[in-house]
């Protein structure tokens, strides 16, 4: 029996404003696109890691209004969970994605616990950290 993680739910503000960060900066590419009423879910993936992806979506998607009410406040505070990302280069990632104009949150480090890092904030306020494995 095989256990594998297929996709994880980041809530933002604007999926169309989220997409410019996740799509376009980052670089990961759009594998659905699902419009129900006033919401929309959006999956986005890497070939580097096929069957894996993220899905945006607003917060009032799929949720009650209290619910939903909730996540959007939660949101607001920038406590939502983070989501880290791998990169073979992290610094040519960093360079492209703060060109894009997102907010650096730490510019890439040597970490004393072995990667090298950096961070931004999506446009809703979610911290993206990315990540590449020092070289042995």
């Amino acid at each position: 029996m095989t256990i594998a993680l297929q996709y994880t739910n980041v809530t933002v503000n604007d999926v169309d404003e989220a997409l410019a960060f996740y799509r376009d900066a980052l670089g990961l590419e759009v594998q659905n696109d699902v419009a129900s009423g006033d919401h929309r879910w959006v999956t986005l993936g890497s070939a580097a890691q096929p069957g894996l992806g993220i899905v945006l979506s607003d917060p009032h998607a799929g949720r009650s209004q209290a619910d939903g009410d909730a996540m959007q406040e939660l949101l607001a505070k920038g406590v939502l969970p983070m989501l880290v990302f791998r990169s073979d280069d992290v610094d040519a990632l960093f360079e492209r994605v703060s060109a894009s104009g997102a907010e650096v949150l730490q510019e890439p480090i040597d970490q004393a616990w072995g990667p090298r890092d950096c961070a931004f904030r999506d446009p809703s306020g979610n911290t993206v950290r990315i990540s590449q494995a020092l070289a042995a």
